[in-house]
């Protein structure tokens, strides 16, 4: 079933506020001071994570492709696998659905944001912070080099893997005995005389092949839910690795929005210099993989 780049937007939204409702709601009840799950640890937050990429992904995974992350969808763009015209909507869509989600995470948390002493956990509710930070130049410039490899060598993993996980998956490979056998039955129709619309045909060929490998590619999704908890378990420790320009930028800016009427006293800034690295280095690693990936499977 093909779908409205409208309704596509939408669940591009939705996915994204998902994602950032299971994800950073998981932060929040790790790092918030009274919550039932305060220092839990680190496997509750990779769940969450796990589940916030997982969950979006099988919902809408045959709708919009569930990018929910704007370096996802540039690097398919550059690559030729997603159209330029979309590109902007598509990280309107996903830099508003990060908003929307942080927003419900905070409404659902505010009395413990009172509760709350260290600005850094309250950040870390919102968006990524470098461990090395201790305020001198230093230790930011430490914490920007670092921060960049972290973020981009866990983007790079991820985005490799989840092309290869979603457009080679098992039965993949079906689409051209399929679209032979499609194209065979249209041109045995012209001969007879019947008038077969190329738009029929390809729609008939995707149908025909989304029915043939669904189960797979629900698979697939799921596998790549898994993926996300082991970057988080494996890559997390340095920065909270964002991975996604949109969890990182979204949050950060819904977190220099709102007063300390709503985050508490202790409320700290935003750590602005350090925003550049969670956007730029999830781009840089999206473009380099999905070209990687296009290199050696065309």
């Amino acid at each position: 079933m093909d779908f409205s780049w409208a309704i596509k937007y939408a669940t591009e939204f939705l996915g994204t506020a998902i994602l950032i409702i299971l994800g950073n709601g998981a932060v929040a009840n790790v790092e918030l001071k009274g919550t039932k799950g305060h220092q839990s640890g680190w496997l509750v937050i990779a769940v969450g994570y796990g589940m916030g990429v997982m969950i979006p992904a099988l919902m809408f995974g045959n709708t919009s492709g569930n990018h929910i992350n704007p370096a996802f969808t540039l690097g398919l763009a550059i690559s030729g696998y997603f159209p330029w015209a979309h590109v902007a909507p598509y990280i309107l869509a996903q830099v508003l659905g990060a908003i929307f989600g942080q927003a419900l995470v905070v409404a659902t948390h505010r009395p413990y944001y009172l509760k709350t002493e260290n600005p850094n956990n309250i950040l870390g509710t919102f968006s990524t912070i470098s461990s090395l930070d201790h305020g001198t130049p230093e230790s930011r410039k430490a914490a920007t080099i670092n921060g960049f490899i972290n973020e981009f060598v866990g983007s790079f993993v991820l985005f490799f893997a989840a092309m290869g996980m979603t457009k080679l998956h098992f039965g993949a490979e079906l689409k051209v005995l399929i679209e032979k056998n499609v194209q065979q039955q249209a041109l045995q129709a012209a001969q007879a005389g019947q008038k077969v619309a190329e738009s029929d045909v390809q729609s008939l060929i995707h149908n025909t092949f989304a029915q043939a490998t669904n189960g797979s590619s629900a698979v697939a999704h799921l596998a790549l839910g898994f993926l996300v908890m082991a970057l988080v378990t494996s890559l997390g420790g340095p920065t909270g690795p964002g991975l996604n320009p949109a969890r990182d930028l979204g949050p950060r800016i819904l977190h220099f929005i709102l007063p300390k009427s709503i985050l508490g006293e202790h409320k700290g800034d935003s750590k602005w210099w350090y925003s550049w690295v969670p956007v730029v280095a999830p781009i840089a690693a999206g473009i380099a993989a999905v070209a990687l990936f296009k290199a050696i499977y065309g």
